[in-house]
């Protein structure tokens, strides 16, 4: 099935930020967070034919005024004097080099556009292959290579400036969205959902306990699984909760935190995702929300470290977003495929299970 236009935002600038300042005591290397994975997922829709047939959009910078409905100013203001020097670190696992402060608006800038053209009919859909990365950013620190929180500052412009009134985050990243759970923890007109390896990354952070605070009691879902969980593991979750959630809640807007590092080549992740996985992921998220918001879904590129893999992930995401198929056939799909404890194991459904004894919270 062919479907409406799908939006693509991508910037040639996302790939000049430098992530690799004084990261290791080492020989000089290229940092985890380098810009070849995203490059080699450009170059392989261009490669298939397939970007040419995606509808581009345009970024441009998200201000200060932007950044400033998450953000504490002095954080904003240090990331912008040390990026105007030699550059810095912005917290934790966050080294940035000079420009990065520029490049940054014109990430989160980048997904408030994606988000605005969905919303307003431009396209149907929209990928914003971003960087840096965001779902770790905290109000007051970076975290994680993330220097401001992309999804939670375009959220937060969408339901001020478009009028949105219910948005859901649903993170697939390997490593728990807390910068985003952070952002909308107290609020119930943003559900927020985070599938990700157990105690990863941040360290005891995206425990099931972690389900919202005040009137947002019930509208944060952790979904932390066991390591070594492959597809049967995340197409459970999805269906026992994810989905149900989402037709719960019914929201206007479908954001998904889309890393690619739960796939099983990945070096900062212990999945065991295949591109058909993803593809079957994100098939799941736009028929869902074809029932609840007419389709309107933005995926938001966050982690993924395999230059290798990634890019067969990407491609299997976008040509599912598009309705259009490729040429391109991923090289590595067999052997995945023979992987064992592939299927869901009786240790990963109790976790879900446990996940998903809080659906009933979400009004």
């Amino acid at each position: 099935m062919v479907r409406g236009k799908t939006g693509f935002v991508f910037e040639e600038i996302y790939l000049w930020h430098d992530a690799a300042r004084g990261s290791f005591p080492l020989e000089p290397g290229h940092h985890f967070e380098n810009p070849e994975t995203k490059r080699r997922f450009r170059d392989l829709l261009a490669v298939s034919g397939l970007l040419e047939r995606l509808h581009p959009i345009k970024a441009t910078p998200a201000t200060e005024d932007d950044l400033v409905r998450f953000h504490a100013r002095e954080y904003i203001a240090r990331i912008k004097h040390l990026s105007s020097e030699r550059g810095g670190e912005a917290g934790e696992y966050t080294p940035f080099g000079a420009g990065s402060f520029e490049i940054a608006l014109l990430a989160a800038g980048g997904v408030m556009r994606a988000i605005e053209s969905v919303l307003t009919g431009a396209v149907e859909n929209a990928y914003a292959l971003v960087r840096p990365p965001g779902h770790h950013a905290e109000t007051a620190r970076g975290r994680g290579y993330c220097i401001f929180g992309n999804i939670a500052v375009a959220i937060m412009y969408a339901k001020v400036r478009l009028g949105v009134a219910r948005v859901a985050v649903v993170d697939w990243d390997v490593h728990h969205g807390n910068g985003t759970q952070q952002a909308f923890y107290a609020d119930p007109s943003v559900l927020t959902i985070s599938i990700h390896q157990d105690n990863l990354y941040p360290a005891n952070s995206g425990e099931v306990a972690e389900n919202g605070a005040g009137a947002g009691v019930g509208y944060n879902l952790n979904i932390p699984l066991p390591p070594g969980s492959g597809g049967g593991a995340y197409l459970a979750a999805f269906e026992r909760l994810i989905v149900p959630a989402l037709r719960r809640f019914r929201p206007e807007l479908i954001v998904v935190a889309s890393g690619l590092d739960a796939g099983g080549f990945d070096p900062l992740g212990r999945m065991m995702l295949n591109s058909e996985h993803y593809r079957r992921l994100t098939q799941l998220v736009l028929e869902v929300a074809a029932e609840v918001c007419g389709g309107r879904v933005v995926l938001v590129h966050e982690g993924g470290y395999s230059a290798l893999y990634v890019p067969f992930c990407g491609l299997a995401i976008m040509e599912e977003m598009s309705g259009l198929r490729t040429a391109i056939a991923d090289p590595f799909l067999e052997g995945s495929r023979s992987w064992g404890y592939q299927e869901l194991q009786p240790h990963q459904a109790t976790a879900i299970d446990r996940a998903a004894a809080l659906l009933s919270r979400i009004k």
